[in-house]
């Protein structure tokens, strides 16, 4: 099992990462993260959530309220925030490097993670150019921050040019082969798109192209005024 150096200069499992990754992006989604939708997201049973959010309470990596929510301490937002950075700078490897998609990429990246030294992601990221966002324009922690006025695709009017900023990381961890199709229509940060038709499939003009996606794949693409 891979151990990554904590703040304090203690260690952390790899079971542990994940937890603590899982609560930072439900949380950066805009969501409470709670035992029932953490257990769904790791794919794993609610008495084994339980008794690992015990554990990592114990040790002071997170925080659980009366209601059930959970919050990151702030040693444990370090953590999250740094298997995070790792995860996006590989994907950002892994597509714009050696030509993964985008499925392909976020699901090798989540194997990477976890293993990988700080000094190959140190040399990654220089190599890169240190870039700013993961390829689907999810920020990497501590060099941008998601702009505050972002519209989910699905509540844009017709006739309103946008411009497509991120795609959700409910996309990427739900519905991976949603990440494929997103990209295949051309929806990816920086495209500039038009919804000619509302309802439950919208009808596209995406980069002068004509596209269509139905309601629940226009949910996880933000746009912001083009």
């Amino acid at each position: 099992m891979a151990l990554h150096p904590t703040p304090e200069g203690g260690h952390v499992t790899e079971t542990a990462e994940h937890y603590l990754e899982a609560i930072y992006y439900i949380a950066h989604e805009g969501q409470s993260p709670r035992p029932g939708g953490l257990a769904e997201w790791l794919d794993v049973s609610a008495p084994t959530v339980t008794v690992t959010l015990q554990r990592l309470a114990r040790d002071g990596w997170l925080e659980v309220a009366a209601d059930r929510t959970i919050t990151l301490t702030p040693a444990g937002e370090a953590i999250a925030s740094g298997v995070v950075r790792r995860h996006r700078i590989l994907e950002r490897w892994l597509v714009d490097v050696l030509g993964l998609d985008w499925a392909a990429a976020d699901r090798e990246a989540s194997r990477l993670a976890h293993g990988v030294s700080e000094l190959v992601v140190a040399r990654l990221d220089e190599h890169l150019g240190h870039p700013s966002c993961c390829p689907h324009g999810n920020p990497i922690p501590g060099r941008a921050e998601v702009p505050p006025d972002l519209l989910s695709l699905d509540l844009v009017s017709p006739g309103r040019p946008v411009r497509v900023a991120r795609i959700s990381e409910v996309a990427e961890h739900e519905a991976p082969q949603l990440l494929t199709r997103l990209h295949e229509l051309g929806l990816t940060p920086g495209s500039v798109v038009t919804v000619q038709s509302s309802g439950p499939r919208l009808l596209l003009e995406v980069a002068g192209r004509p596209a269509e996606v139905d309601a629940g794949a226009a949910r996880v693409v933000w746009v912001a005024a083009s």
